[in-house]
């Protein structure tokens, strides 16, 4: 077994945490106190979504930290992974803001753990951790239809770091509008 140090597939997945992180970090930052309970509507001929069937950010918000959660319990082991999921109802927006960084860091706490994680980090990523990424992308875009968009970035070029996992990311290389 490789210590968490030296595993390729550790280290890659710690650097997509913070790739999570410096995503999340932008999208979080900056969003307009009604942002949060922003309900949007889709009709269209072949489709109708209800606007109160639709999830709020704060909802979309504590999905991501209930994934996150569940991506740690994953590694960690010791149950069935359905056994591991715990969905939590969404509480106020610093709440859930805050919970998505905690549960960044427990993420990255349990990769860096001597035990062997108890599930493929490739299939983790497949399930929660790529749903994270799905859902960061939701709000961004709820930002837009909300009238505060979040500037698009070349993120090639951000300075992600494995382990800098708070809301203190640090700034922009290059966005553009």
């Amino acid at each position: 077994m490789n210590s968490p140090s030296s595993d390729p597939v550790r280290a890659f997945t710690r650097h997509m945490i913070a790739t999570l992180a410096y995503r999340g970090a932008k999208v979080l930052r900056g969003a307009p106190a009604a942002f949060a309970e922003t309900r949007c509507a889709v009709r269209s001929t072949d489709l109708e979504v209800e606007a109160e069937k639709s999830r709020t950010p704060v909802q979309v918000l504590a999905h991501i930290a209930d994934l996150l959660a569940w991506t740690a319990r994953l590694v960690e082991g010791g149950q069935d992974p359905r056994e591991a999921w715990r969905a939590s109802p969404a509480r106020t927006w610093d709440h859930e803001v805050d919970r998505f960084f905690r549960g960044l860091e427990e993420v990255d706490a349990v990769l860096l753990q001597e035990t062997a994680p108890a599930m493929s980090l490739e299939r983790i990523f497949q399930g929660p951790i790529s749903d994270a990424f799905t859902h960061i992308g939701q709000l961004a875009y709820l930002r837009r239809l909300a009238g505060s968009p979040v500037r698009g970035e070349v993120m090639v070029l951000a300075e992600v770091v494995p382990g800098r996992l708070g809301p203190d990311q640090a700034p922009p290389s290059r966005e553009f509008d």
